[in-house]
């Protein structure tokens, strides 16, 4: 008869299938080999010439793009600790809208690092501290390296030198032409100094349109939709506009009813009743100035043969959200009922019409005015694909227009300022007593993977350009970055190229980078519940075709 074992410690008081790592060993040094695992996927899609990625998610949809937070988002990453680091590249998605990549980047480096350091035998606590106390000091060093400012929004020229490194690392050869594109949308909808409005980036749309090239991409001033009008009337100028979250139809009661009928002259005279009421509805709305019906219930085909009589043009819209967005365009209120619009609930604009671009019908709701609510970039391209990573370069653009209304200072891109942080940061550790001076200066060679990774995807030899760089700050030249133009991966001066990059998207991405790498290390036991849930179902493998 076998001998019965008992368990022990946490196995006591665990479920069967409870899972248990701690040490340095079985969790920390496991925790940072997953994290430094996503930095070097998100790595090679880094910068101008980052390579895509194809990935095919749970749906089976196909993504194919290098825009780090789409493919991050579509992994679906299991384990906790690459989820930390997962957490801090959305924290500065949702803070800044651009530079997720950096952070990932940046965290995994930092692990690295510090696991260097714990198998040296300095203690994680020591490790965390100097972290700390490095990202400070990068946090005071960062407004001093400031070399450009934006002096005036609406001066499209400076915005869209400004935009155009952002775009440049997602839209490598089409940044100028999608900065201009980005910057007419942005301008159009920057609410005036007077009403202290933030600037919303819901304001600026995209509407996608297979055919053509990236090229033929437009902005619209004004909201467009992939739909065409109910009826037969096509435009209106000058329009008033009514906006209905009702059917246009006839009205029906809330609860059940019955009408009982005893002759077929009853009947009859029930339907011309119909009819008539729904025809007073309909004129009455007529009477009240309105031009154009919106709205996101059903169109009747008795309403519609009253509106094409009255000449009112009639468009459905499927989405409330769409609904509210025209509101906002056209500054009307949306109504409940099927009733005439009061003139404070009557939106207007210049010109409403069907338009065909390549084989698409859109409906246009243009506004001439400069004060306009909402823009649509309308976005062409050969694929799906295409048109996809150009709306997510365009999403990053307006997110970084968003980021310049808070703050206009740039610093100088192409790994100047990372480099310069790093001569600054080891010239600070050589003065720190204790052992923190080690994570230091650490943290200031890790700040070296940004340019090295640059480098090494445009195909030069990153530790000779490393070098480089640090000869030219050391000699003075704090704004000395990459140049990926020349056939040989050189060195020129980043400021004076305007290859720039903003303030607030170094400063935040420098903070969750090192949130997310001393949250990690403080980690020293994994302890993971059984799933919930029975076994798996079998795959039949050899099933009849019948």
């Amino acid at each position: 008869m076998a001998m019965h074992i008992p368990k022990v410690g946490l196995q006591t008081m665990m479920k069967d299938g409870a899972k248990h790592y701690s040490g340095l060993e079985e969790a920390v040094y496991r925790n940072i080999t997953a994290c430094k695992e996503i930095a070097n996927i998100v790595r090679t899609s880094f910068g101008p010439n980052g390579m895509n990625k194809m990935i095919v998610n749970h749906l089976d949809k196909l993504f194919v793009t290098n825009d780090a937070a789409t493919i991050i988002r579509e992994l679906e990453v299991e384990h906790p600790a690459a989820k930390m680091v997962i957490l801090a590249s959305h924290q500065q998605e949702h803070e800044v809208g651009d530079g997720t990549n950096l952070v990932i980047i940046l965290a995994g480096k930092l692990l690295e690092k510090a696991e260097a350091l714990l198998r040296m035998g300095v203690a994680v606590a020591d490790v965390i501290a100097g972290f700390e106390q490095a990202a400070e000091k990068a946090a005071e060093i960062l407004p001093t390296l400031a070399c450009h400012t934006v002096d005036n929004l609406r001066e499209k020229e400076q915005t869209i030198t400004a935009l155009t490194t952002c775009l440049a690392s997602k839209q490598a050869g089409h940044e100028d032409f999608l900065a201009k594109l980005i910057t007419d949308a942005c301008v159009d909808v920057l609410p005036k100094e007077k009403t202290r409005k933030p600037f919303n980036v819901d304001n600026v749309r995209v509407c996608k349109i297979v055919g053509s090239g990236v090229l033929s991409s437009r902005v619209v001033r004004g909201i467009i939709f992939t739909r065409s009008a109910a009826g037969i009337v096509r435009q209106a100028s000058d329009a008033k506009i009514a906006a209905y979250t009702a059917d246009v139809d006839y009205a029906f009661t809330e609860t059940k009813g019955t009408v009982l009928i005893n002759s077929a002259a009853e009947l009859k005279q029930y339907s011309k009743d119909e009819e008539a009421q729904l025809e007073e509805q309909i004129r009455a709305i007529k009477d009240a100035g309105v031009q154009v019906i919106v709205t996101t219930g059903k169109v009747g085909d008795m309403a519609l043969h009253f509106c094409n009589r009255m000449n009112l043009m009639v468009v459905k819209i499927n989405s409330k959200y769409e609904l509210r967005r025209l509101c906002r365009a056209t500054r009307t209120t949306a109504l409940p009922r099927l009733i005439p619009p009061t003139p404070q609930e009557t939106g207007h604009c210049d010109h409403v019409e069907l338009d065909e671009i390549g084989d698409t019908t859109v409906t246009i709701f243009r506004q001439n005015d400069l004060d306009s609510a909402v823009s649509t970039i309308i976005v062409r391209g050969a694929t799906d694909n295409i048109m996809d990573d150009v709306e997510r370069a365009i999403d990053d653009g307006v997110n970084n227009f968003k980021a310049l209304t808070k703050d206009q200072r740039y610093v100088a891109g192409a790994g100047a300022t990372e480099i310069e942080l790093a001569l600054q940061l080891a010239n600070y550790g050589d003065t720190c007593a204790g052992l923190e001076q080690y994570a230091i200066k650490a943290f200031a060679e890790a700040l070296e993977a940004i340019p090295h990774t640059l480098a090494e995807n445009a195909g030069g030899r990153a530790k000779e350009v490393v070098s480089k760089l640090y000869a030219a700050h050391q000699a003075g030249d704090k704004s000395a970055g990459l140049d990926n133009e020349t056939d040989n991966v050189g060195v020129k001066n980043a400021a004076e190229a305007k290859i720039l990059d903003h303030l607030m998207t170094k400063h935040w991405a420098l903070t969750y980078a090192t949130r997310a790498a001393c949250t990690v290390l403080r980690v020293d036991q994994i302890i993971m519940a059984k799933k919930a849930g029975g076994p798996k179902a079998p795959k039949q493998q050899h099933y009849d075709e019948d």
